[in-house]
């Protein structure tokens, strides 16, 4: 057989990458078939990626596509907190920020790993272990299906830290949830509980991962259960506040996470696509592929400019707020920075001093 491999037998530093058995529905092994898990592994920084993770996760879904025994591929991430939280900020702002022409030559690699998982020979599995906020909902939502754990938060961070979401989220959000939703998670970037989104249609299925002592799993406990709030407007899986939040956080400290169920319905999800014809299952992918490639291949490039030469102005000192600042106070004045621009002050390195936290 021909090896359509780019490198052969390349060895992953930034991210792991397991070739693991497919599991039928007994959870038993099936002989000579497999699943192709991509694991993003940067749990300090809730699993951000950095240019070399970015570069290996190209590859790694090259090779998956490759692999004539692989039925499907699980994206995924190392621990139970984050999925993904986007782009490196150490990196964008020690290195990119106020650097455009290098930032343009990383948003290449960046949107050939969006373009690779849309792309996908293999039916694409986001295992949602934990947050997935920014370019980590970007590129969980070029993913086919997603599950996720019931503790885990969707969203945007790019206006409130000097970027838009033009890694994918303007371009297909609004495919999953609508246009108005879309437009309140990319601008005001609050982030939806697992509940809200598994109800909007941004995901498949949540799972609960937090096992109590006696060893039952619950239902992740700071959301409310609510089904509308006293105006009437949908409350369910919204998040809870004071002293609900802190009972919830005594009972959630009193468990341990526990992801197995997620790894059992992510196993049984590959195997429903096991049992299916193969060439059908992958051109029915392809079709319904293209409403995303559709609105994707038409902006990234124009996008991609556009972010690089932001690295000099917003981006620059939004990243360089998140970098530097200090626990939750990683944000810039940004009233301050709107009267500056209305009094038609230029952007300078004072500038950008002047509205640092």
């Amino acid at each position: 057989m021909k090896d359509h491999n780019l490198v052969e037998d390349y060895n992953y530093q930034e991210i792991i990458v397991e070739r693991r058995p497919l599991l039928n529905s007994e959870g038993g092994p099936v002989e000579g078939l497999y699943n192709s898990w991509i694991m993003l592994n940067n749990p300090t920084q809730y699993n951000s990626y950095t240019t070399e993770a970015v570069k290996e996760i190209i590859l790694a879904f090259r090779q998956a596509s490759c692999d004539r025994s692989v039925v499907a591929v699980v994206f995924s991430a190392v621990g139970d907190k984050a999925f993904c939280t986007g782009g490196n900020t150490k990196e964008y702002a020690e290195y990119y920020a106020g650097n455009p022409q290098e930032y343009k030559q990383y948003m290449r690699l960046f949107n050939d790993m969006v373009t690779s998982i849309l792309l996908c020979d293999k039916p694409v599995i986001n295992r949602v272990n934990g947050m997935r906020i920014g370019g980590g909902q970007e590129i969980g939502m070029a993913c086919d299906y997603s599950i996720a754990a019931d503790t885990a938060r969707f969203g945007q961070a790019g206006p409130k830290h000097g970027s838009a979401p033009d890694g994918g989220s303007t371009d297909f959000l609004h495919l999953y949830v609508g246009i108005t939703e879309a437009i309140a998670s990319c601008t005001v970037c609050d982030p939806w509980s697992a509940h809200q989104a598994v109800r909007i249609g941004l995901i498949n299925k949540i799972v609960p991962v937090l096992k109590t002592v006696e060893g039952s799993y619950i239902s992740n406990p700071f959301i409310t259960t609510k089904e509308s709030d006293d105006w009437g407007n949908p409350a369910f899986g919204t998040f809870l506040r004071g002293d609900e939040k802190k009972e919830a956080a005594k009972l959630a400290s009193s468990c341990q996470p526990d992801l197995s169920l997620l790894d059992r319905e992510v196993e049984l999800m590959a195997y429903s696509l096991a049992l299916l014809m193969p060439g059908c299952l992958s051109k029915t992918l392809e079709s319904l592929r293209k409403k995303k490639l559709e609105h994707w291949q038409q902006n990234s490039e124009t996008n991609r400019s556009w972010l690089a030469l932001n690295m000099m102005t917003e981006g620059r000192a939004g990243f360089k707020a998140f970098n530097e600042g200090k626990g939750k106070n990683r944000e810039v004045d940004f009233l301050k920075l709107r009267r500056e621009l209305a009094q038609a002050t230029p952007w300078s390195e004072e500038l950008r001093l002047s509205i640092m936290p």
